[in-house]
């Protein structure tokens, strides 16, 4: 009767088990299918991609296609690499040390106006992006500071405020002073981390004779691992994706996103030059070539990354 009554009990517990493996396991399946399908299709040689009868295993593995794709009448990939990460990544680390500025200016110091930032702060995750482009392409073509740089250039007759676009500062201005893309959740992340750190930390921190910049370098973010992983896997993958003020602020030079967004338009006109090559194999090999380095970056980042999120989650 024991064992009887055992076994009716592991039963369910199986049955349970086996459910909730086969709800990952079908989770798994639609998350992982889009990239195995990239970099099967991507792998493929041109008789694979045209032979109906070839799906999942190719009967040729070649990385023609790929090295196809970096030429310079495509992705350009020695160009566009190079002004990923002057233009993109370079501000996605400037956000996140001035991020982590505002925030801890906001969190733990009591001043005028801090409502205002604050509401300010609100608007920045709320309002999209492209709301504010037109807006910001004015501002950076003809730079100004509260209008001081019009006010001496009418003074003296010539126009004097500097015209940015087409430069890295274009990029960087704006995620040094905190309104460049999502900056406004950055400092949101950070700003309720720092109100759950102890401030006895910093209290017996200012005994010692730090001021507030050492408190927030030598005490304050070593604090706050978790946070600034988030921050830094958010900006660093949402910068590398952006192509649309890229698309705006440049003419030339394109980072990667953006020689992505035109690689259809680009294999049009390789097309009608009598270049003869397969259209979707190459499209594939061009988001290979581009999603590598964040499969890269992740994949470094993926256990700090998942334990930042549950430590913020349980603070903020």
């Amino acid at each position: 009767m024991v064992n009887k009554y055992r076994l009716k009990r592991k039963i369910p517990d199986v049955t349970f088990a086996i459910i909730r493996y086969l709800i990952l396991i079908g989770f798994a399946y639609v998350l992982i299918y889009p990239f195995l399908f990239i970099i099967i299709n991507a792998l493929k040689t041109s008789g694979d991609w045209l032979d109906p009868t070839v799906q999942w295993v190719p009967k040729h593995f070649s990385s023609y296609n790929i090295g196809l794709v970096m030429r310079k009448e495509m992705l350009n990939c020695s160009v566009s690499f190079f002004s990923t990460l002057k233009n993109q990544i370079a501000s996605a680390v400037f956000a996140f040390f001035s991020c982590a500025i505002i925030a801890y200016g906001l969190a733990r110091f009591d001043f005028k106006g801090k409502k205002f930032l604050c509401g300010v702060m609100i608007l920045l995750i709320l309002i999209p992006d492209p709301m504010l482009m037109i807006a910001r392409y004015s501002n950076l073509r003809h730079l100004d500071f509260l209008g001081i740089l019009g006010l001496v250039g009418k003074i003296f007759g010539t126009d004097i405020r500097p015209n940015i676009i087409d430069t890295p500062f274009a990029f960087w201005l704006p995620s040094i002073f905190g309104t460049g893309l999502k900056n406004g959740l950055y400092i949101y992340i950070f700003m309720q981390f720092f109100k759950g750190l102890p401030k006895e930390l910093e209290e017996a921190a200012w005994i010692d004779g730090a001021g507030p910049w050492k408190t927030f370098f030598k005490i304050v973010m070593p604090s706050s691992g978790s946070a600034s992983v988030t921050v830094l896997v958010f900006s660093v993958v949402w910068y590398y994706n952006d192509y649309y003020q890229a698309q705006m602020y440049l003419s030339s030079k394109y980072p990667i996103s953006v020689q992505l967004a035109n690689l259809s338009a680009n294999l049009t006109t390789l097309a009608a030059q009598g270049i003869r090559f397969s259209d979707g194999a190459l499209i594939l090999a061009g988001c290979f070539v581009t999603i590598l380095p964040l499969l890269i970056y992740f994949l470094a980042m993926q256990r700090k990354f998942v334990q930042s999120i549950a430590t913020c989650g349980i603070v903020g």
